[in-house]
């Protein structure tokens, strides 16, 4: 019985490095080279001097963008490990809004990484953890370089703002956006209190006609519809009382399949008669409660209003808009304070919204209702966004919300970092240094995190087309030397302090970019196999 207890012969590689089995290898390299191959597409993008995708919908409608997040939603990707950075990018933009191309491009830098590490012969798992480790030593790295800032601050908020918006095709007005950014998001908030804004409460209506100049912020409201002229009905109304009204002021129809026969003309008078008594009623409704505006939702049923009730509400001198769709009803009640009206029975004066000015303004070709001067408002802003033609209206409309969004993260963590690849050599100088108090795998993986911060500034001297290799060495240097804020200046193309060009970012985009491709690179290397199911 004693040579039971002897172990088996068959296993001479016990204490050589961990061989995995064929398949899970192959799983994770194409799973790994998927994820590389979005990383690679979207890296151009990057930065002040990124190039734009030009993407052909299915549809045939064509988007110019810059913008990360909007360049991986129409692209069509098929495998589902890349599709894994499509949704990190998606996530990114919620959280953050911003740094949409550089999380993509940091989590397929991490891939890379992990790949060389894997090749050694070091588990995944330990890959995945430590580079979890790594990332949340980075956040703390992060916060303890940031400086603290005031929303009463309004320089900061600027500068992050048109940081957010120098990538983009709209750079050059970066001084008419940014304001407009803070302006609406500081409007929207309690600056004492919140911590978070709700960017719904901004509304961007886009109108093409005119230049980027002519965008504007409007302390009230903008409707994209126009005023219903054809019967003659006021265009402008001081200290309006706006009805909000979700029933159609046009005679009920039968359904569908219902026909109504009628042979007799003393019946035809008789219907033509109910009819005129039935609108006139609705209208009277309508003026005893004191409304002079009436904004009506728009209608698939029947039609929202038709030649004869327009008459006689331009004969009350009651001012029409029709064609409201649903989607605005809620941000149009906020605003205006009024309730919206279901029913013309309970059209009564407590429903109404108040302003003391609402008009029809004509800007460079197209005309848009303005509403100034709500007594009671919620708090909520309207932005008329312009452009001269649909590609650069829909571009700019991103860019804004990107500013949006940076202003958002500063009210949510009120920190603001250096950009231009600043930080992320200064915590990749400060993993390398904690990386040499570790030991065993650890401190590889940590070293390798700490390389693939680079690329960040990588990419951003690739794409201003100067020498990566001798810019990031410079400024390793320069970190190195204590200079914490030395950062790639990409307008003269060389290394200087980043703070004076006025390049800032939030913290929390960094962070949350951070965070978010540690996290998908650890569930790309816990995969270890991919299987169809029916």
């Amino acid at each position: 019985m004693a040579q039971v207890a002897t172990p088996a012969k068959a296993t001479p590689k016990a204490n050589t490095s961990f061989q995995d089995k064929e398949k899970p290898t192959e799983v994770r390299l194409s799973n790994i080279i998927a994820a590389k191959a979005v990383g690679d597409a979207i890296r151009t993008s990057l930065g002040p001097r990124g190039m734009d995708k030009m993407i052909q919908t299915g549809t045939g409608e064509v988007v110019i963008t810059n913008d990360g997040a909007t360049i991986l939603k129409h692209m069509a990707v098929l495998h589902p490990a890349a599709k894994m950075l499509v949704d990190l990018s998606a996530a990114q933009d919620v959280e953050a809004g911003d740094g949409t191309t550089s999380v993509v491009v940091l989590c397929s830098s991490l891939l890379s990484a992990a790949e060389k590490m894997l090749s050694k012969g070091i588990h995944p798992t330990t890959i995945a953890e430590s580079f979890q480790r790594a990332a949340q030593k980075s956040v703390d790295f992060l916060t303890e370089m940031a400086t603290p800032v005031d929303l009463s601050d309004r320089e900061s908020l600027l500068r992050a703002a048109s940081t957010s918006l120098n990538s983009k095709i709209v750079s050059q007005y970066s001084s008419l956006l940014a304001p407009i950014a803070v302006d609406a998001v500081l409007r929207v908030i309690d600056p004492t209190v919140s911590n978070n804004v709700n960017l719904n409460d901004v509304r961007v209506v886009k109108k093409v006609g005119g230049t980027i100049d002519d965008t504007e912020l409007v302390d009230g409201l903008v409707l994209n519809q126009n005023v219903v002229k054809s019967a003659g009905g006021p265009t402008r109304i001081e200290k309006a009382k706006i009805g909000l009204v979700q029933f159609q002021l046009s005679a009920p129809k039968p359904d569908m399949e219902n026909q109504i026969v009628v042979n007799d003309y003393r019946q035809m008078d008789k219907i033509l008669k109910e009819e005129r008594q039935y609108l006139l009623n609705m209208c009277k409704k309508i003026k005893k409660s004191g409304c002079n505006v009436l904004l009506i939702q728009k209608s698939i049923l029947r039609d929202a209003v038709n030649e004869l009730s327009l008459h006689f509400l331009a004969k009350l001198k009651i001012m029409v808009v029709k064609d409201v769709e649903r989607d605005e009803i809620e941000f149009i009640a906020k605003s205006l304070g009024c309730k919206p009206v279901a029913d013309v029975e309970s059209f009564t004066e407590d429903k109404l919204g108040y302003a003391d000015l609402i008009e029809e303004v004509d800007s460079a070709g197209a005309r848009v209702v303005k509403v100034t001067g709500m007594k009671n408002t919620g708090k909520t802003v309207s932005v008329l966004c312009r452009g001269a033609n649909s590609l650069v209206l829909e571009e700019s409309h991103r860019s804004l919300h990107d500013a949006l969004c940076v202003v958002r993260c500063l009210v949510k963590k009120k920190y603001l970092i250096a950009g231009g690849g600043a930080p992320e050599i200064e915590v990749s100088q400060k993993l390398m240094d904690y990386a040499k108090t570790l030991h065993g795998m650890e401190q590889y993986c940590f070293q390798a995190f700490a390389e693939a911060l680079e690329v960040i500034p990588t990419t951003l001297a690739e794409n201003a087309g100067l020498n990566p290799i001798s810019i990031v060495t410079e400024l390793r240097n320069k970190h190195a030397c204590g200079d914490k804020t030395a950062g790639i200046n990409v307008k003269k193309g060389t290394i200087s302090n980043i703070l004076e060009e006025n390049v800032i970012q939030p913290l929390l985009v960094s962070t949350s970019a951070l965070e978010l491709s540690s996290e998908t690179v650890k569930m790309i290397l816990k995969i270890d196999d991919l299987v169809q199911s029916r």
